[in-house]
């Protein structure tokens, strides 16, 4: 079992532990420990075997012996028996916003309330109203969260789901009698949360299609085959959301993947373009009077044939993009090779795993030419924010680190940044003399998430107007699938970033994807440049800047409007919004 694995469970008993009333210090023994373990540069198999793992501050010996427990064994005994002295539907309370495990185990309690059916009948009947620390408002906001979890119910993040229709895809390639295959749908057009997959294959003349379908059955990939027909498969995937295969026959291939990319409503469009011309367009081809008026091997044959050019499938929104085609004006979109680095990195400082120098390794892997760092500050109490002594200790690390890599004759800077904490009344959470020893600034909201929108709306433009702020962070606040984004006028708040020369933050934690590639065009229109962000906590998420390339390529941005190509040294680098 891994480190976070067990920090995982670790921080799972300290939940329980609250449920159960326990000493509150107790549980916060399992939530530090939790925490440490995460954050170990020591293999932590090799500790256990070797012994060592009490010697780590933060590891009592209670703790040692289940962290050891759970490594050697990959069980917990204490843990199955404290997650089973619970109905198991209970802990899908707290994923609830809103419902920590005080409130949780009180209703639990009091009311008898164990999974979230019940939870909703209590709400209906208004018994949560009779509860200390309950109240209308409360009760509201638990309906209101239910219904948004009915919503979000079979729908997924791109990022969850596109590995493993992309892993489907290169299987179904190495079926006999398969020539080509590829995905299609609202996850070809990167949409930030799909419902399903779709797929087209394109089949070998004479090949035998129930032979297909026993193939497809039997790939990994494959948790059911549900129903087998002459043109379509259908699938439910492991762990994963239900799949189409559309099965096509040769000269059909490149017309069925236009079409069942979709949109609806560019199709739409495509189909009237046909008509206009005396033609009919279907996923089998174009036709006039029922013989057919164009052959295509590749999709862009099929564009050519309507008179456009090619339309990248994100752009496939009819939102313009048809009226640009067919003027020959689409943008070129941006690639994830025109990035050279990214700002918004975690480390050990505050709630990342790993240290400076093993993140600007990873960046140098990428070919990057700077990473910038930017911890929480110090409001971030939960995330270990920095306090004034930190980040003058991380300063210097950092001018040593530069300096080495300077000797190792590497092409790279390492930025001091920081993610500072807007606060209610717009300010930032460090004085004026410290903000201005950073390179750059990310402000961020991280509290008070229910303030009306004038007030969230004035809030984030003030901290727009601060003159060491470089950029605002994730600017609606939104968690995909998870939480709404705060009441805000975005498009004030754009004006005002432009006003202020500041860039906006393209959060590509698949987690959140914000800005939303819908706004990232308002924001080109007004000048606003995009930094496109990993938000990084560990090595591994430095590669998220690839979603967020996906979803700026699908608001139309170009190399141009995004502040990470610009970088060319320090002499170059748009800082504190001059």
């Amino acid at each position: 079992m891994d480190r976070k694995q067990v920090a995982h469970i670790l921080e799972e008993i300290g939940v329980l532990l609250e449920l159960k009333g326990e000493n509150p210090f107790k549980a916060r023994a399992y939530y530090n420990g939790a925490r440490v373990v995460e954050t170990l540069t020591e293999d932590l198999s090799r500790l256990v075997s070797a012994g060592k793992l009490g010697n780590i501050k933060g590891i009592g010996q209670a703790l040692e012996e289940k962290i050891s427990e759970l490594v050697r064994t990959g069980r917990l005994a204490y843990y199955e028996e404290l997650r089973n002295s619970f109905p198991p539907g209970l802990l899908d309370l707290l994923r609830l916003p809103g419902l920590g495990p005080k409130k949780v185990s009180l209703l639990y309690r009091e009311l008898g309330i164990t999974n979230l059916g019940e939870l909703e009948y209590a709400c209906r009947e208004n018994r949560l109203l009779s509860l200390p620390g309950f109240g209308a408002k409360t009760q509201a906001n638990v309906l209101a969260a239910l219904e948004r979890q009915r919503e979000y119910r079979r729908q997924f993040r791109w990022g969850e789901v596109a590995p493993l229709a992309h892993e489907l895809v290169a299987a179904l390639r190495e079926i006999p009698g398969v020539r080509r295959a590829e995905v299609a749908g609202s996850l070809r057009r990167l949409k930030e949360v799909v419902k399903d997959v779709d797929v087209v294959a394109e089949l070998e003349v004479g090949t035998d299609r129930e032979q297909i379908a026993q193939g497809v059955a039997r790939l990994t990939e494959v948790e059911r085959l549900v129903a087998a027909g002459e043109t379509k498969l259908a699938l439910e995937l492991k762990g994963g959301p239900n799949c189409d295969v559309r099965l096509v026959s040769s000269g059909q291939y490149p017309w069925a993947l236009v079409h069942f990319t979709g949109s609806k409503e560019h199709n739409t469009v495509l189909r009237h373009l046909a008509k206009e011309q005396g033609l009919k367009l279907n996923e089998y081809g174009l036709f006039r009077d029922e013989e057919r008026a164009a052959q295509a091997v590749e999709e862009a044959e099929v564009y050519r044939a309507l008179g456009l050019a090619y339309i990248p499938p994100e752009l496939r929104e009819n939102l313009g993009e048809i009226e640009q085609a067919q003027a020959g004006e689409l943008p070129e979109l941006v690639k994830p090779a025109d990035l050279k680095g990214a700002w918004h990195v975690h480390t050990q400082y505050s709630d990342g795993v790993n240290t400076l120098e093993e993140m600007a390794r990873q960046a140098l892997g990428y070919g990057w030419s700077f990473l910038g760092i930017a911890d929480h500050s110090q409001s971030a109490f939960y995330a270990h924010g920095l306090k004034e002594e930190d980040i003058r200790r991380q300063w210097a690390e950092i001018d040593a680190l530069n300096g080495k890599l300077e000797q190792e004759g590497k092409e790279f800077r390492l930025l001091k940044g920081i993610e500072a904490d807007i606060l209610p009344d717009g300010q930032l959470d460090y004085p004026e003399e410290i903000l201005a020893g950073f390179d750059f600034v990310i402000a961020s909201v991280h509290s008070r998430f229910k303030m009306d929108e004038e007030s969230m709306t004035k809030r984030l433009i003030r901290a727009l107007e601060h003159p060491q702020v470089t950029m605002l962070g994730h600017p609606t606040g939104r968690l995909l699938l998870a939480r709404e984004g705060y009441s805000v006028n975005l498009r004030k708040v754009l004006e005002a970033a432009a006003a202020n020369g500041k860039a906006v933050e393209l959060n590509a934690s698949p987690y959140r994807l914000d800005l939303d590639w819908r706004w990232c065009r308002v924001a080109k229109e007004l000048g606003v440049k995009i930094a496109i962000n990993p938000d990084a906590h560990r090595l591994e998420e430095l590669a998220y800047v690839s979603f967020g390339v996906n979803i700026a390529r699908k608001g139309w941005l170009q190399a141009e409007d995004v502040l990470n190509t610009h970088f060319r040294g320090m002499a170059d680098f748009m800082i504190k919004g001059k």
